[in-house]
């Protein structure tokens, strides 16, 4: 069987790539500021490299310091309640502020209906008990 990623087109698999480090920049950064959380990023940083390059997804899961935080949600463990309440709320406060910048009705409802069903995904998933 051929490997699927090879067939992507070249310019998808480096828009890819270049997501997948920005969110784990962020997520790095979100380690250290409160404000900013960690595990979305580094999900998406996860999602992004394997789509991309198998290399640096192996890397990332197996990352002694970055790793556990993706294996816990890749395992079934769940998200830490700390990464629920960043994710939900920063999500929150970015989507109200659309709200008040984005003048077009439809906009806005998107908007909410995305949130909503955003913060209800987030909601549903397994939060990670500490051991």
């Amino acid at each position: 069987m051929a490997d699927p990623i090879g067939k992507r087109p070249l310019i998808l698999r480096y828009v890819l790539l270049a997501i997948g480090w920005l969110s784990v920049a962020l997520g790095v950064i979100g380690i250290f500021l409160p404000v900013l959380p960690t595990t979305p990023f580094l999900l998406l940083a996860a999602a992004c490299f394997a789509r991309s390059s198998p290399r640096f997804y192996q890397w990332l899961v197996e990352h002694p310091r970055l790793g556990p935080w993706i294996r816990d949600y890749l395992d079934g463990n769940g998200i830490p309640l700390k990464g629920k309440v960043y994710a939900i709320g920063l999500m929150w406060l970015s989507i109200g502020l659309s709200c008040v910048l984005v003048p077009l009705p439809w906009a806005r409802g998107f908007m909410l209906t995305s949130a909503v069903l955003v913060t209800v995904y987030i909601l549903r998933q397994k939060t990670l008990s500490k051991s």
